[in-house]
């Protein structure tokens, strides 16, 4: 049966990717901030494979971004069955002894309001949708706490959390868990982290390989199709972090 899906941080990276896995046979509504271009690039991906994409442009950074993209679900489709939160961003690297107030609230909104009120705004709809559940998308950031990112790592905690917590909340209706992802090949790093960087995560990783979005994808469709999974967090890291 097609399912209606709802995925943050669309247009590049492990959104794109997950748009492209639930592409045939599905309605996708392909989010993103800013790049339009390649928003549209995986709409036709999507449409390709057989299925329908809706473009949408919201900053979830703000309480009226995300309105903004519930109504359009509401009006577009009328309901979800899996809704992705996978939009976020490390904004910048900043020691701990240099703290900013404006960048806590920066990050924080980016990667843990805007998961949490869309969450909320969305409930109406995952009601109505066919074994309903919400995929969060956290970061191996929860597990080490990001030496000097330790923002994004708090804010990523603090998704991690609220998975836990909205999972008991909207059961035994809609089921919510999380993905963790390790280091994955996307702009994310091209933009915070050096190659010499990069190079390190990839040496002190088992595998021995940076991992690639559409790995993490993968997992974000096991857990949509995991009828007795909730509130959990999945660890896609090569083994960098192992508990």
């Amino acid at each position: 049966m097609a399912k209606t899906i709802l995925i943050t941080g669309a247009s590049t990276g492990i959104g794109a990717a997950t748009a492209r896995r639930f592409a045939a046979g599905n309605r996708v509504i392909i989010h993103y901030h800013s790049s339009s271009s390649e928003a549209n690039a995986v709409a036709a991906a999507v449409q390709r494979t057989g299925g329908t994409a809706h473009v949408v442009q919201a900053n979830l950074a703000t309480d009226a971004g995300c309105r903004e993209l519930a109504s359009f679900a509401a009006e577009t489709c009328g309901q979800l069955d899996v809704l992705v939160n996978n939009s976020g961003g490390l904004v910048r690297r900043c020691p701990a002894r240099q703290l900013e107030w404006h960048l806590m609230q920066e990050v924080f909104a980016l990667n843990a309001f805007s998961t949490m009120m869309l969450s909320s705004l969305c409930i109406p709809l995952l009601e109505r949708g066919e074994h309903p559940c919400i995929v969060n998308v956290t970061s191996i950031a929860v597990r080490h706490g990001a030496p000097s990112a330790t923002i994004y790592g708090a804010a990523k905690g603090a998704l991690d959390t609220f998975t836990r917590g909205l999972a008991k909340e909207l059961a035994p209706t809609i089921r919510v868990n999380a993905v963790a992802p390790g280091v994955i090949d996307t702009p994310f790093h091209a933009r915070v982290t050096t190659p010499e960087k990069m190079a390190e995560f990839k040496a002190s990783t088992p595998v021995r390989r940076i991992g690639q979005p559409e790995e993490i994808a993968e997992a974000i469709a096991f857990l949509a199709d995991s009828l007795f999974m909730t509130g959990e967090t999945v660890d896609v890291n090569g083994g960098l972090f192992m508990r």
